[in-house]
């Protein structure tokens, strides 16, 4: 809840907090994605899943948290996503990066690195899919690494 005074009244305003997923596009982890952000909605959240090669700037510029998936390092519909990071800084922000392939898990961390995004712990997904406990945990554990 945030406050906004106006001619000398104090009024509280809802504030949303949009959650953006970005993948490669990946049908294996396509699933996982609107698995997380179904999570998301649930906890009063709004969450937006977007594949990469449809990704824009602004989407990420007002995000609140977001999280990042790939099925393999380097994806070509990365690129952009890379040389963004790369120049912006989002410190005080929160990251979730989740794939089904360790070294992708490097990669996401390493991508994200210059922007001073909080990361919190990866998520090495294991046949395509997660518990919704274990899922739920790790996602509040992102969201609580904002700063």
């Amino acid at each position: 809840m945030t406050f906004l005074r106006k001619k000398n009244k104090l009024y509280s305003v809802a504030v949303d907090k949009k959650i953006v997923i970005i993948t490669d596009g990946a049908a294996s982890l396509q699933g996982l994605a609107e698995h997380i952000a179904a999570i998301i909605g649930n906890s009063g959240y709004s969450a937006a899943v977007i594949q990469a090669e449809s990704f824009s700037g602004s989407e990420l510029l007002s995000a609140y948290a977001f999280f990042l998936g790939c099925e393999k390092p380097e994806p070509s519909s990365f690129s952009y996503l890379g040389k963004l990071l790369g120049h912006i800084n989002l410190a005080g922000r929160s990251c979730g990066i989740f794939s089904s392939d360790a070294k992708a898990l490097n990669y996401l961390a390493s991508l994200v690195h210059d922007s001073e995004t909080a990361v919190g712990e990866p998520f090495l997904v294991q046949n395509g899919t997660a518990d919704d406990d274990t899922l739920r945990h790790w996602i509040q554990s992102i969201l609580k690494t904002r700063s």
